[in-house]
């Protein structure tokens, strides 16, 4: 499949999700950045943005088996990889498998339950594969998690532990819909008619669309230092001459950013028609790629800074091939 079918398929995708979500281009445009990129992604905002609407609207129009797991401190991790059950039947335990056996699994408001069960999910999203009862079970393919997440600063909410956010490819901030889009918001949902989504792509689309992203664009040497560079000033922002930055970060961003970068900026690339990747693709994605991966000081939480201004400072402070 040619890198151009990318875009065409996005496209079609927009304009099917179009039907049922007002607005959210952008949150719709990093899901399929995630998906091809074979990546999952954590979206971050207040309750009632369509993020998790927007997800499940995903799935139908890739007729991908979905899931959405609502996440509550009661949750046990059980609830989500399943359990081993007796049979008095027969007398002999039987393995039951529970919803995370899914092509994508919506982690909904995944900071309202606890680290233990954030923890549940390390292993899925990383290796693609579960560990019950003393066997290794192979998840889906494709295997796409969507979390939902709602602002620290909200009451009952826990922090995810950092290895849990490490495996998120993509960090996505959504915001409020324009005054405009809210009108048609209100318009659409006085209306008793729903347009249903309609399959626009297959598995065998999908994974001829991960192929193509991953194999047709090409990435210079230069861009691979280019990134390089910037991931490493986020380690050591001295060496980059970044002055301000070495007592507001805590630690910075793992190799699994550099991977990110460059599969996103591949996957940004395709979407733009080319087959080969430039300074200007990292770029459009480096905050959502690193925002989650960089570790704030004390200093830098008392003054109020947010790793998306530092991650604007090194942007600005690296040299672009």
């Amino acid at each position: 499949m040619p890198v151009s079918s990318v875009k065409d398929a996005y496209d079609s995708l927009a304009r099917e999700i179009s039907q049922v979500v007002v607005g959210q281009e952008e949150l719709l445009r990093s899901l399929f950045v995630g998906l091809v990129s074979d990546g999952h992604v954590l979206l971050e905002g207040v309750p009632g943005l369509a993020k998790t609407l927007v997800a499940e609207s995903l799935s139908k129009a890739l007729d991908l088996e979905s899931v959405r797991i609502q996440f509550t401190p009661d949750l046990l991790p059980s609830d989500i990889v399943g359990t081993e059950t007796y049979r008095p039947q027969t007398g002999e335990f039987s393995l039951k498998k529970w919803p995370i056996f899914a092509n994508v699994v919506v982690a909904d408001e995944i900071n309202r339950a606890p680290s233990k069960v954030q923890s549940a999910l390390l292993e899925a999203m990383q290796e693609r594969r579960v560990s019950l009862a003393g066997e290794t079970l192979a998840l889906p393919s494709p295997f796409f998690v969507v979390a939902t997440m709602n602002p620290l600063e909200e009451e009952g909410t826990y922090p995810l532990p950092e290895a849990s956010l490490d495996r998120f490819l993509l960090k996505v901030k959504v915001g409020y819909p324009s005054r405009s889009e809210e009108i048609e918001i209100m318009r659409r949902m006085s209306s008793s008619e729903t347009a249903p989504i309609s399959k626009v792509l297959t598995k065998k689309t999908l994974a001829e669309l991960r192929a193509a992203v991953r194999d047709g664009v090409h990435v210079d040497e230069k861009l691979y230092s280019y990134v390089a560079d910037i991931v490493t000033a986020t380690r050591d922002p001295s060496s980059y001459s970044v002055e301000g930055l070495s007592d507001m970060i805590a630690y910075g961003a793992s190799p699994r950013a550099s991977i990110g970068l460059i599969r996103a900026a591949k996957s940004v690339a395709a979407l733009s028609g080319r087959d080969y990747a430039v300074p200007e693709d990292v770029k459009s994605v480096a905050r959502e790629v690193l925002r989650h991966r960089i570790g704030l000081s004390y200093e830098a939480t008392v003054s109020g800074t947010d790793p998306d201004a530092i991650i604007e400072s090194v942007l600005n402070h690296v040299p672009v091939p």
